[in-house]
């Protein structure tokens, strides 16, 4: 017979509980499809528009938001490398959780915090950093751990100073959201990916552009069949047929995280979670 709850573990039954609630979800398709509905009418309102991170726009899902949060955490990046800055927000939260593990960890040591001392740090591209949000990057408290590079992602040059920033670190996420069209993203994932350290993540964001009504996006570059999502299936399957490097010099091997997916339910960026093993 299994174990009475009372006879578990507290954390441990607790643990169970989620697991089985995130099948739960991953299994019932009419309340993922209600949930992607969701997502496709919250588009036509800007949702996504509607909220800050510490005090910048971020331009993303709260959901997926609190999918990175809990990413962060478990996964300790000392390096995180974004594309597309827009308003600085993702920028912010990402540093910002960068200085929450500097402060935890002074925590565990019984250490005095110097906020300049470590060197974890989030590196962002942005083909046009523009005044009004770089002025207002500068003027935030969390800038001693940005670091900005403007010019296209894609461009060598561009990858190349990114190559030295991420010189003397190991443990790195990525996070890729700029130009959408399938051949841009499948570039980055090209250039960015090999930088995910074991255990650690790639995130495409706004994979979901595959599942809009092509009236949705009808005044962009991309669109169904040429969009995030499409760029991922395809590094995929050349991950699994051709294989590919990453920068530590092993064999990179990404796998769809769809635990995420599930657990969060609302999400811009379905099949967008790569998780490095």
């Amino acid at each position: 017979m299994p174990d009475k709850p009372q006879d578990q573990d507290p954390v441990e039954h607790f643990r169970r509980l989620v697991a089985s609630n995130i099948r739960g979800i991953g299994e019932d398709r009419d309340f993922i499809g209600l949930s992607n509905i969701w997502v496709r009418e919250s588009i036509r309102h800007g949702y996504a528009q509607n909220f800050t991170w510490l005090g910048r726009p971020v331009i993303q899902v709260p959901q997926d938001l609190y999918a990175i949060q809990e990413l962060i955490w478990t996964c300790r990046p000392d390096l995180i490398i974004e594309t597309g800055i827009a308003h600085g927000g993702s920028l912010v939260m990402s540093a910002s959780m960068l200085a929450m593990l500097d402060y935890c960890d002074a925590v565990a040591a019984g250490a005095v915090l110097d906020p300049t001392a470590s060197k974890r740090k989030v590196v962002g591209i942005d083909i046009d950093i523009r005044a009004h949000n770089r002025a207002a990057i500068d003027a935030h408290p969390m800038r001693h751990k940005i670091q900005t590079i403007q010019g296209s992602s894609i461009d060598l040059e561009v990858a190349a100073q990114v190559a030295e920033q991420a010189q003397g670190y190991d443990r790195v996420m990525v996070f890729l959201d700029s130009n959408h069209t399938h051949a841009h993203v499948l570039a980055e994932l090209e250039l960015y990916a090999p930088y995910v350290s074991k255990g650690s993540y790639c995130v495409v964001w706004d994979t979901g552009v595959e599942d809009l009504p092509d009236d949705m996006v009808a005044n962009r570059p991309w669109g169904r069949g040429d969009n995030p999502k499409t760029a991922v299936w395809e590094y995929m399957k050349l991950l699994a047929g051709e294989g590919r490097k990453a920068r530590d010099g092993a064999a990179l091997k990404l796998e769809y995280d769809r635990t995420i997916e599930h657990k969060i339910t609302i999400t811009a960026s379905p099949d967008g979670f790569l998780k490095r093993v």
